[in-house]
């Protein structure tokens, strides 16, 4: 078991090895990323990574507090699923109103991938693995996509 400080730090060793991994991978764009810490340039839309001790998930978090509004982005989103699906290659889940850890209401549409620990070093490159790929295609998605909610800004 670790301390919170422990458990802290090994988070951000890997988040910190997930970073060094990627920088060299231009986005869709061709220019310099921060993967880690993706900005989609909507407020309240959020590409998010998550490593915890029993699973990994990747996502699309939309977390405005307004859920009429949140709701229409979502609806946004459910306009392009099919241009999204395929430039993921799969299929994701699709949450409209659903209660986040800290009990907030956030829509979201993700994947997870179970019986992982950000804890174990061994699994690292299993998290890598399932992460890399899909914030790249989440990334060539947005390149088009973003300028769909231009009317939601």
């Amino acid at each position: 078991m670790y301390t919170r400080e422990q458990a802290s730090q090994m988070r951000q060793a890997f988040w910190t090895t997930f970073g060094q991994y990627m920088a060299p991978i231009p986005s869709a764009e061709g220019m310099r990323i921060n993967w880690s810490n993706y900005k989609t340039g909507l407020k309240n839309v959020y590409f998010r990574m998550r490593a915890e001790k029993k699973a990994a998930s990747i996502g699309i978090e939309m977390t405005h507090r307004d859920l009429e509004i949140q709701q229409m982005f979502f609806e946004q989103f459910q306009a392009l699923k099919l241009v999204l699906h395929e430039t993921l290659g799969e299929t994701w889940e699709w949450e409209l109103h659903a209660q986040d850890e800290l009990g907030e209401t956030i829509s979201r549409i993700y994947t997870e991938l179970p019986a992982v620990n950000v804890f174990n070093k061994d699994d690292w490159g299993t998290l890598i693995t399932f992460f890399k790929p899909r914030i790249i295609a989440l990334d060539e998605f947005w390149t088009d996509a973003q300028y769909a909610f231009d009317s939601l800004k």
